[in-house]
């Protein structure tokens, strides 16, 4: 994100937060502290199932990211829990992010507390769902009212439904009016009153007469009303007919028997109907395995018994029935709640079931336990991932270990040719000197004894390199923080006696950065080896050499420039090779090791170093520290 849309988000008042392809946060605004009570440096790289209430749960947060890259975007609510363990509702909201419309590069997150508003929603839906299951009620019963004489004085859409009157029609009549003459000669209404004002209720069954003059098979509740006086007021009426109840009866029994015939053999699948009301009227081998309950222990029960509380809470079971009303089916997958309490992970389908009037009679539910695929399929992912993982890093190793075979082939070729040139040399002085011995001409053994001298001095430097080189390849790191200055005040007292000598010119310039983390003894050398190489070849010239520090595109790159002979482009590939000599050991003495110390040095503090020259103007070594930018606070042991 840009300065400007940072500034944005930050002013914003809710939680806003940027996560990478697997769910984890990359960067997150200042009022999602607030929400979650974080510290944001400790929700970097967390994935963002961390701020959920069970941020155990890898199976949904993945099943959430999956889903909102395939529907463009996802909503969803649910409890989170907040760093002091205090929990909260959380809306989130998902989107996927694409750089170029195409490559998918993460996902856009917002968080919202709406605690109160989710509380003030559910106490609002659960007055709604009396109202409702009053209204549901309504298409099936007449209910209304009574005053204290049986005059009807409320009428509802059931009861015009049931008997065939209007409310105009109806409304001041005597209730008598449905009952037929047999019970209006018993004097029958008058006695359903008196019963009702005397022991508050009369219900019965019998028969009502409609409009038409048809009659009907009637559940009757009439219940006498009292205000806050015990002052009777009037009569609730419930009327139902139950005419086809016994057929309704009779058929639901026929297609229970074929439908538990069929499932009763299933034991994979939790395979149960529902009623209209989504009340569990029928059960399997299948359920019970699944969620531990048995036939009786569930019959009747609301359905939503399987889900979480906050799928509860949410209105989630009345929704799914609701799509399934709709649509004509519900699927997903999500957790589901077993008899002991524990969860699984369920890929559920939801079919609602007509009569031949399409009349809705209930909803069939089919219910798979998808736990240990899920978990298999999880392992595998991240099994596949560390897989992943080990294969770079091996690629790394064997890069590595490449490099270094030839390393040491190079190395190997060259230090058994230059510590055979001086052995051969003492062999054939050792040879004449006894040649000379035999013969009684020792004249000549002073001068072949101080050339034997030489040439063991020769092997002593070369063998003392060879170790220097080993020194520095191998071992730990033993960083700390330092200064330029401390370092080059270090490295010149150790060479004093070389710039008194020669009159050499040092001049330090542009220390961008004064502070430098490495390993000092091998810094020091590394600075002490490059001024002492472009002492060594200024032919003669009075050495001026420049160190210099500066940062380039956040690299920090260090400069030893010298005014010596030069080099063309063709040694510059050469030089940092072991044993690498570029002219004659009369006229430039030396090892031919410390360039290539410099560069293992250089190496071992994940930089890289490279030289720029012309012949006859001097040459300028260039090295950088850390370019990986992994700065280690202490030792490590090298690769």
């Amino acid at each position: 994100m840009d300065i400007g849309a940072d500034s944005v988000l930050e002013g914003l008042g809710e939680a806003v937060l940027k996560l990478d392809t697997f769910g984890n946060i990359l960067y997150c605004n200042q009022a999602t502290q607030i929400v979650t009570n974080y510290e944001r440096s400790a929700l970097f790289g967390k994935p963002i199932h961390y701020l959920a209430f069970d941020n155990t749960d890898t199976i949904k947060s993945t099943y959430e990211l999956n889903a909102a890259v395939s529907k463009g975007k996802l909503v969803v609510q649910g409890w989170n829990r907040r760093s002091d363990g205090a929990r909260y509702w959380a809306e989130m909201v998902l989107t996927p992010l694409y750089e170029n419309g195409e490559q998918h590069t993460g996902f856009a997150c917002i968080i919202r507390d709406i605690t109160e508003r989710k509380l003030e929603e559910n106490a609002l839906l659960e007055s709604e769902e009396r109202f409702r299951l009053m209204v549901e009620g309504v298409q099936d019963y007449s209910i209304y009212m009574l005053d204290v004489d049986g005059n009807i004085v409320t009428w509802n859409e059931g009861g015009q439904k049931l008997t065939g009157y209007t409310a105009d029609e109806i409304i001041g009549k005597h209730f008598s009016v449905f009952y037929n003459s047999n019970d209006l000669s018993n004097n029958k209404p008058a006695i359903e009153l008196d019963t009702a004002r005397t022991v508050g209720k009369y219900e019965e069954e019998g028969w009502r007469m409609k409009k038409n003059g048809s009659l009907f098979w009637a559940s009757v509740v009439l219940t006498a009303l009292f205000n806050d006086e015990n002052k009777l007021i009037g009569f609730s009426k419930v009327t139902k007919d139950l005419t086809e109840q016994s057929i309704e009866a009779a058929t639901i029994r026929q297609n229970e028997e074929r439908f538990r015939m069929l499932v009763e053999q299933v034991t994979d699948y939790a395979i149960f109907m529902l009623d209209e009301k989504g009340r569990i009227i029928s059960w399997n081998e299948g359920a019970k395995r699944i969620k531990g309950y048995e036939l009786q222990e569930v019959t009747g029960k609301y359905f939503s018994i399987f889900y979480p509380e906050e799928e509860i809470f949410n209105g989630k079971p009345a929704y799914e029935l609701k799509i399934a009303r709709q649509v004509g089916k519900y699927e997903e997958e999500g957790w589901r709640i077993r008899k002991d309490g524990s969860r699984f992970w369920a890929n559920v389908v939801i079919t609602a079931v007509y009569n031949p009037d399409r009349v809705l009679v209930g909803f069939s539910k089919v219910t798979r336990d998808l736990t240990e695929r899920k978990k298999a399929e999880q392992i595998a992912r991240e099994n596949s991932e560390k897989y992943r993982q080990i294969a770079r890093e091996m690629e790394v190793i064997n890069t590595e270990l490449s490099r270094t075979n030839n390393d040491l082939e190079q190395f190997t070729s060259i230090v058994s040719h230059d510590l055979q040139e001086p052995l051969r040399t003492v062999k054939s002085f050792l040879y004449l000197i006894n040649d000379r011995i035999e013969k009684g001409r020792i004249g000549d053994i002073g001068t072949y004894v101080n050339k034997s001298i030489l040439a063991a001095n020769r092997m002593k430097e070369l063998i003392e390199n060879v170790l220097n080189y080993s020194q520095v390849s191998k071992g730990q790191l033993k960083t700390s923080n330092l200064t330029l200055n401390e370092l080059f005040d270090h490295v010149l007292l150790n060479l004093k006696g070389t710039l008194d000598t020669t009159q050499a010119i040092i001049s330090v310039e542009r220390l961008d950065r004064d502070a430098v983390v490495g390993d000092k003894v091998q810094l020091t050398q590394l600075f002490q080896n490059l001024i002492s190489n472009a002492i060594k070849f200024t032919n003669g010239r009075q050495p001026i050499i420049r160190l210099a520090c500066t940062v380039k595109d956040g690299t920090t790159l260090y400069s030893v420039s010298d005014n010596g002979i030069g080099m063309d482009a063709d040694s510059t590939s050469k030089i940092f090779d072991p044993f690498r000599r570029l002219h004659e050991a009369r006229n430039y003495p030396g090892a031919g090791m410390g360039l290539a110390i410099c560069k293992k040095v250089v190496e071992r503090h994940q930089g890289r170093i490279w030289v720029e020259s012309q012949p006859g103007n001097g040459s300028t070594f260039y090295f950088t520290l850390w370019e990986t930018g992994q700065k280690p606070s202490t030792s490590y042991e090298a690769i």
